[in-house]
């Protein structure tokens, strides 16, 4: 349960209908598979012991005492062990008869947890029942539809039932259960196969979890039970705030993951309605061990698009949607008629330039009203620099080709610093005056400097302040620098311009460099990921620090399975101490940022986006990472 994991599964045995014995058997295998494998949570159908097809032999004495004749035995297996286990039966109170949920660990039976949501069935409602109940000799248990399972050793760790129809409920007791701090709805699921039932679970699974900010486990009956009217298919599975985990749907499906509830109590604390003390529930305590568990599920090395790459054109589409019309729409509102860009042969502005165009055009205005500059000095490449011209010409822009060396070398001489003095002050001095060329262009030709600076280098502050820092409105603010080259990418896949295309790709495989540096024999010296890092390794970083409020210890663990081998472990903790370093101490550059459409649901703008302050330390961020 290290870094908040715990290991859970979803199963769904073939069963006999009505042969309760035989069904505990089937339950008892799946109960050491799951041991076998780390599990704390494994789930079970509704009426797993019967078949949730038995009809009206529900209320029968022998099925109902069969039934709980089995619990008996499955209780008994249990015992030794430090899984929650959620296994479904009919069972009787007086006259009523209740689809239950028997929740056992380490060989007691620690509550019953009946079915609400009754229509159709053949089931009694638990409405206003709440008691004591006696299984077999030995177990005694209490009764009731709220009842939350917390974890004695995994703070956040809660678990809550629900059954069958419940899930169809105008309001599903999951909304209640999740409101008063569950953070994992073992939904106990009898519905049938149909050709759209797997999907429709999983719209609802993903719905469901992310609405809730929790995790379920869903397991619906297998090929066991009767084919009478229906045909079931045993799914199973297991999701996360929106994320499907792991899934099964065959004979004697199981469905294996680990659960992150350190995340979805950190989803949480930004949100109203959770822990809410009006939900009158019942604690029920479990968990005896604190052991780490092992990780199967996998994690992207690009978290900032889709996992899947059918997805990422649709997703492309979109983003570039929101970058034009975020231009658009401050174009208009400013009454200008031009965009005036930078461009280096990098991807960033390559991407902002290519925005540009397609505004214009979404505007009815000509092409060669983006105004496209690029303003070589110590450190251009050809390379570069005929990329940029090169992808300014395919789209039509105005290109102005600016060499800054001589203004700079005045600058130079204006504040007495040495020609040859390769400093900082050297460096910014060329992004400023930069800056200063685009701005005053824009001004003549009643025009929008548009910024090419991502997210990316935003957050490790890799700009010059008041340099290629500040724009007028700058299109690539919300964009990660993964997400900057999947859409270059995308654009370099789907136009049928040749040229255009060639010089795409070219842009692509082109180190990231600022290109202020001198140069030597034209090759590109100056890299930016030698000094900040992989920026696909500080995107990933971004990802689980700030989405999901990770501390740099577990960010590493799950660094080293998305990138296998890729990374040392002084790699990952030197790249991540840097990373540490440098969102705390270029913050400041953050607090000022210019307008810019956010494209996903993180951004740093200091109106709307993550927000830390200009002067705060990052001592305890490096201390987790020293504990290693």
């Amino acid at each position: 349960m290290k870094d908040g994991f715990v290991k859970a599964a979803a199963a769904a045995p073939v069963i006999r209908v009505a042969d309760a014995e035989y069904n505990a058997d089937r339950v008892i295998e799946c109960m050491k598979k799951a041991e076998a494998q780390g599990v704390k949570v494994l789930v079970f159908p509704e009426l797993t012991l019967t078949g949730c097809t038995c009809f009206d032999l529900f209320r029968h004495k022998v099925l109902l005492d069969g039934a709980e004749k089995a619990l008996v035995r499955v209780i008994a297996a249990s015992a030794g062990t430090d899984m929650l286990v959620f296994v479904g039966l009919p069972f009787a109170v007086g006259s009523k008869v209740f689809s239950c949920a028997a929740v056992i660990h380490a060989g007691e039976l620690i509550g019953l947890v009946p079915r609400e949501n009754v229509a159709g069935s053949r089931f009694s409602s638990p409405e206003g029942v709440e008691c004591d109940v006696t299984v077999g000799d030995a177990y005694t248990a209490f009764l009731s539809a709220d009842i939350l399972f917390e974890s004695n050793v995994l703070d956040g760790l809660s678990v809550a039932v629900e059954l069958g129809g419940d899930s169809e409920a105008l309001v599903p007791p999951a909304v209640r259960h999740a409101a008063a701090g569950a953070t994992i709805i073992a939904n106990m699921a009898s519905f049938p196969a149909t050709v759209s039932s797997t999907a429709d679970a999983e719209l609802a699974i993903r719905h469901s979890s992310s609405h809730l900010s929790c995790a379920m486990i869903t397991a619906a009956p297998g090929k066991g039970e009767s084919t009478t009217d229906n045909v079931y298919s045993g799914l199973c599975m297991i999701a996360e705030n929106g994320k499907i985990l792991a899934e099964c749907e065959q004979a004697g499906s199981f469905a294996v993951s680990e659960i992150d509830v350190e995340y979805l109590t950190g989803l949480r604390r930004g949100r109203d309605g959770f822990d809410t003390a009006e939900y009158p529930h019942c604690i029920s305590p479990w968990g005896s061990r604190f052991e780490e568990t092992v990780l199967t599920r996998e994690y992207s090395r690009l978290p900032h698009l889709p996992d899947r790459a059918e997805d990422v054109p649709a997703y492309c589409e979109r983003m570039l949607d929101i970058q034009i019309s975020g231009l658009v729409k401050r174009m208009e509102y400013a009454h200008l008629d031009h965009c005036v860009v930078g461009i280096s042969g990098g991807v960033d502005s390559t991407l902002a330039v290519m925005v540009c165009a397609m505004a214009v055009k979404r505007m009815g205005l000509p092409a060669e009203n983006v105004v496209a500059c690029t303003m070589p000095c110590f450190g251009t490449s050809s390379r570069t620099k005929s990329n940029a011209v090169i992808v300014s010409e395919q789209l039509g822009a105005d290109v102005r080709v600016i060499d800054i060396t001589a203004s700079v070398n005045q600058h130079f001489d204006d504040i007495g610093h040495a020609r040859d003095d390769y400093s900082i002050a050297f460096e910014n001095a060329q992004a400023r005056e930069r800056t200063q060329i685009l701005m005053d262009i824009a001004n003549k030709v009643n025009g929008l400097d548009v910024g090419t600076e991502d997210l990316s280098e935003y957050i490790d502050g890799w700009c010059t302040y008041n340099g290629d820092h500040t724009s007028m409105y700058d299109v690539n603010l919300g964009l990660t620098k993964t997400q900057v080259r999947a859409n270059v990418r995308y654009i370099a896949q789907t136009t049928e311009n040749k040229v255009l295309a060639d010089a795409l790709w070219d842009v692509l495989d082109c180190p990231v460099t600022p290109e202020l540096l001198p140069i030597h024999d034209d090759q590109i010296e100056q890299k930016s990921e030698d000094a900040v890092g992989s920026y696909s390794l500080q995107d990933f970083f971004t990802h689980k620090i700030l989405v999901c409020g990770f501390t740099p210890s577990k960010t590493m663990r799950l660094a080293k399975i998305a990138y296998g081998g890729e990374y040392s472990d002084e790699e990952l903790k030197r790249w991540l101490t840097s990373y540490s370093k440098r969102l705390f101490s270029q913050q400041f550059k953050r607090s000022c940022l210019m307008d810019g459409p956010a494209v996903d649901s993180f951004t740093v703008s200091p109106r709307t986006g993550y927000l830390l302050p200009s002067d705060g330390e990052c001592a305890l961020f490096l201390r987790d990472l020293e504990s290693l």
